[in-house]
């Protein structure tokens, strides 16, 4: 997934962000990208639309505040990284669209997204940064600490350690 680690690092230069937390939704703002929160399904987290040359990103409204962070995040990179579909919606259920983009590119193009979000709300050099700074005893102190610290859910946080080659599995 070298390409969503990049695009989000160019992202993160672009705007001069080297410290933590990041602000998906004031990217987006600088990015004239309007957010829009809304009463969605629950199974829906968001939705990016692309209309004449304006992006709006609807975001879950009822999701807790880091789902919405990430989701923001994870629109943002499918604006930087998927061009062409005019709306990409987010959802837990399987949304089957039929044009050219095939199921499968629908699916990297998903995992992209969420490795790209992980990528902009927890750049590599400020976790490793983190770790190197933060006393813990256990694997699940060092999840929470640093959870807190880039404003993401402990699971999100453990998935971006573990992606990362930091820990070699959930904290028990």
């Amino acid at each position: 997934m070298a390409r969503a680690d990049a695009a989000a690092r160019a992202l993160l230069q672009e705007f001069e962000i080297v410290v933590a937390p990041v602000d998906p939704f004031a990217l987006a703002r600088d990015l004239d990208v309007q957010v829009v929160p809304q009463k969605l399904d629950d199974d829906v987290s968001g939705m990016l639309l692309r209309r004449d040359g304006r992006c709006v990103i609807g975001v879950n409204r009822t999701h807790s505040r880091l789902r919405r962070r990430f989701t923001v995040a994870h629109e943002l990179g499918h604006l930087r990284m998927h061009r062409g579909r005019p709306l990409i919606l987010d959802t837990d259920t399987r949304v089957n669209y039929r044009n050219t983009v095939s199921s499968m590119a629908t699916d990297r193009e998903e995992v992209e997204a969420n490795r790209f979000a992980a990528a902009l709300l927890s750049p590599e050099a400020l976790v490793r940064d983190a770790v190197y700074r933060t006393t813990f005893r256990t694997v699940g102190e060092l999840v929470t600490q640093l959870a807190g610290t880039f404003e993401l859910s402990e699971i999100a946080m453990t998935y971006r350690l573990m992606n990362l080659g930091i820990i070699s599995g959930p904290a028990h």
